[in-house]
């Protein structure tokens, strides 16, 4: 079983915390744009709160372990591990307990090319503990708003995480879907999964506009979180987000593995 300081140590080698390569010009770029409430960036959340730069500055060094000096505005942004490891504890108490309930879960990620296998054995682990692992809205299409403009991509599930391609995207079951921020695929799931009766979610699993779409609409939602991705904090500060991992959303996909073995071990669901 991988200790919590093996896997402090593994986030610093891998850069997944510590000095991590987001730069604290794109957090800020970030923070300033969450400030004027820019869609790109509130990731399909609709704050209550008012949050200037300042604050979200002040957020994120609690909840990520930035730097809370707003005079600082180069060089790499900084993660604490504890804070990881922390919310990596909370991560798989939220999975064990969808797994000891047999809780109908819903997986979705934005950054397929990093994220998929995470995802994926979380999904098999928790499809073998009993939980139904939804794919709803399988091939549908969701139009999505992109530095080319508007571009329709298609729904796909890969071993039971969900993603979204791009138009002439290589055929369905491959894991090389878009980077993609929007919550439009997760609220266009998520109505298709009512719109036949259900069952809907009892937690949703991802990072970017699948977790704060999904919780925003009342679902549960867990995920991970760049230095750059304050949605998913701000979510977690209004009680809208249950669990926000901060470390780089990155690296190579491989990094991830370790993290996998940790939460699957500390919810008692490694096979």
């Amino acid at each position: 079983m991988l200790s919590s300081g093996a896997l402090r140590a593994h986030l610093l080698a891998a850069r997944l915390a510590g000095p991590v390569a987001t730069t604290r010009e794109e957090s800020l770029r970030s923070y300033r744009l969450f400030a004027a409430r820019d869609p790109r960036v509130l990731l399909g959340l609709d704050p209550e709160w008012t949050w200037r730069q300042r604050d979200l500055i002040e957020l994120m060094a609690d909840k990520c372990g930035v730097s809370a000096d707003p005079s600082n505005v180069s060089g790499h942004d900084v993660i604490d591990p504890e804070r990881t490891l922390a919310a990596l504890d909370a991560f798989a108490e939220r999975l064990a307990r969808a797994a000891r309930h047999r809780h109908p879960v819903l997986l979705g990620t934005g950054h397929p090319h990093r994220l998929i296998a995470f995802y994926a054995a979380i999904a098999d682990a928790l499809s073998a503990a009993g939980c139904t692992v939804l794919t709803p809205a399988q091939g549908g299409s969701v139009d999505i708003t992109t530095r080319f403009g508007l571009r329709t991509h298609t729904l796909d599930y890969v071993q039971g995480v969900a993603l979204v391609r791009e138009p002439g995207a290589p055929a369905a079951g491959r894991a090389t879907g878009a980077h993609s921020h929007s919550p439009l695929p997760v609220r266009t799931v998520l109505a298709a999964a009512a719109a036949c009766g259900g069952p809907l979610p009892e937690l949703v699993i991802g990072d970017h506009g699948w977790v704060c779409g999904a919780g925003q609409l009342g679902f549960e939602a867990i995920g991970l979180a760049d230095t750059d991705d304050p949605a998913l904090f701000v979510g977690e500060a209004e009680g809208r987000v249950a669990v926000a991992v901060p470390l780089d959303d990155a690296v190579r996909s491989d990094y991830y593995r370790p993290l996998t073995r940790y939460v699957l071990n500390r919810a008692c669901l490694s096979q």
